[in-house]
């Protein structure tokens, strides 16, 4: 195999109507007496390079485009067809005088930058200048004038229609959104519906940032094309499009990378509708328990995607400021290696999270008991777990944390009731009566969805201390299951009353043993 190695030149943007811009680039490596290059400009157009210290650059550069700026004056109301540019020695070095008005001096720093010699150089610049000048003169004509406000007018009516267009396809794209047709399972159509307009409202955000970055464009590139059309605005461009080098590569790095994050977002969403609408992962069984684990999934792909989009999106900032990212890629690993040695616990808790997630030991709005601790959840991602308890106050859990949960509400829950019956009631008719006040609940229209399979009367699980006690199963929906309870014994308490049935308290008998008794006294005596 062979292998060629060749060296190539540096790639560099070309933006067409925009002069050429280039910032001064270093010659030697030293600190501040190293020779640095820019280029000297007439009307906003690049004329040659010169060359000097750092500390000296930006004086010598400024000097020779005043002068240059002045002998255009004299040039243009003069009558003279041509410039009379002339090469003169002066200590062994070219000067360059246009109508016996000096210029610039070629120095040996200038000629490092071309492949002949100084005089070389002179030459080369007297015969650019004729050119440069000539063009000065011609764009200050009346006519010249005249022909481009024509231009500009034509390019601003250009840029109303087109902002016009953007405006008229905008308002009709997002009135006419895309909206998903997927045939879904009647189980499965609430989390796709809920899906579709999550993912409608991504690909909405995102056309709605692409038209007004459209519009952006479209107002300030013909802004800039007008100001490039006249001399005397072609330096305000050439000084707004320099100023706004930086700040435009750091706004197209950040509306792409919002765009890709919303991207991101709806292909998400699109992908989880189309796994729930082929029937891969729904049952009627887990109908439900899918609307909570659809939630847990998504938003923690998104935080994943969110992050990895950010992360490139400032490798590709530091890029566009010119900064070279491979040291820095060599240092990150370097420091990622130290941060995750610092931080083992933040790496258990990622593990954990995502075997929780995983495993589906417990999704967003599940109700848990971790510890000493339980509620519902409301935040979970990879490195904690949040919880709202019955007091209104949020817990939070790292997921290393969390070795036993206990899931109150995964797929389905259950109505534990203790029902406690008065002694002296007929048993019989109570069982009877708490089985009909169940199996009338079932069938009820409000609550026969609620409740899963049809109620268990167990029978006498107890003798207490307030009567007997009687236990009831309810199989409900997840998260039901107080909802359940409660009416249940309301309707109980109703039928009870209606039957004569009593729900006891507690109470205590006290037997007395009068043959037991001591003696009664008197005064202290016995008699």
């Amino acid at each position: 195999m062979a292998i060629t190695v060749v060296s190539m030149p540096k790639a560099t943007a070309q933006i067409p109507f925009l002069p050429q811009l280039q910032l001064p680039s270093s010659i030697s490596n030293e600190s501040d007496s190293r020779v640095v290059s820019d280029w000297v400009y007439l009307d906003g157009r690049r004329l040659f390079q010169i060359a000097a210290t750092k500390t000296n650059l930006a004086e010598r550069r400024e000097n020779i485009e005043q002068n240059l700026q002045e002998i255009t004056q004299n040039y243009v109301r003069s009558s003279a067809t041509e410039a009379d540019i002339q090469v003169r020695t002066l200590n062994g070095l070219p000067v360059i005088y246009v109508n016996n008005r000096y210029l610039m001096t070629i120095t040996s720093q200038d000629a490092s930058l071309g492949e002949g010699d100084a005089f070389t150089l002179a030459e080369s610049i007297k015969e650019s200048l004729k050119q440069d000048l000539q063009r000065a003169r011609r764009e200050r004509q009346t006519q010249f004038i005249i022909d481009q406000a024509k231009i500009a007018g034509a390019i601003a009516l250009a840029m109303m229609i087109a902002s016009w267009g953007t405006t008229h396809w905008q308002r009709r794209a997002l009135r006419h959104g895309v909206k998903s047709n997927v045939s879904s399972p009647p189980v499965a159509k609430q989390i796709t519906t809920q899906l579709n307009q999550q993912q409608h409202q991504h690909l909405q955000e995102v056309k709605r940032r692409l038209f007004q970055f459209t519009q952006v464009g479209i107002w300030g590139s013909g802004n800039l094309i007008i100001l490039g059309l006249f001399p005397y605005t072609r330096t305000f461009q050439v000084a707004i499009f320099t100023a706004a080098q930086i700040p435009l590569r750091l706004a197209v790095v950040g509306v792409g990378t919002y765009v890709a994050i919303r991207l991101t977002y709806a292909l998400i969403d699109r992908f989880t509708t189309t796994l729930i609408s082929s029937g891969a992962l729904l049952t009627p069984e887990a109908s439900e328990r899918m609307q909570l684990r659809v939630s847990t999934f998504s938003g923690v792909t998104k935080s994943i995607a969110t992050i990895v989009c950010i992360g490139v999106g400032i490798l590709l900032a530091l890029v566009a400021l010119g900064i070279d990212i491979v040291p820095l890629l060599a240092g990150a690993s370097l420091v990622g290696v130290a941060v995750s040695l610092a931080s083992q616990n933040l790496i258990k808790d990622a593990i954990n999270g995502f075997l929780i997630i995983l495993e589906d030991q417990y999704a967003l709005g599940d109700v848990i008991n971790v510890g000493n601790v339980g509620g519902l959840v409301e935040n979970l991602n990879l490195r904690m777990t949040q919880v709202r308890d019955s007091e209104g106050r949020l817990i939070t859990i790292p997921n290393s944390e969390i070795k036993i949960v206990a899931n109150l509400s995964s797929r389905w829950s259950r109505a534990d009731l203790t029902i406690p019956v008065d002694y002296q009631a007929d048993i019989d008719q109570a069982l009877k009566l708490i089985r009909d006040v169940a199996l009338k609940m079932d069938q009820d229209p409000l609550w026969q969805r609620q409740i899963i399979e049809t109620p268990q009367v167990l029978g006498i699980d107890n003798f207490g201390d307030r009567g007997l006690i009687i236990r009831v199963w309810i199989k409900t929906q997840p998260l039901k299951q107080w909802d359940v309870a409660r009416e249940y014994r309301r309707r109980l308490k109703i039928a009870f009353d209606k039957a004569g049935i009593f729900i006891p308290v507690p109470q205590q008998a006290i037997w007395v043993n009068e043959n037991q008794l001591p003696p009664p006294q008197e005064n202290g005596k016995a008699s």
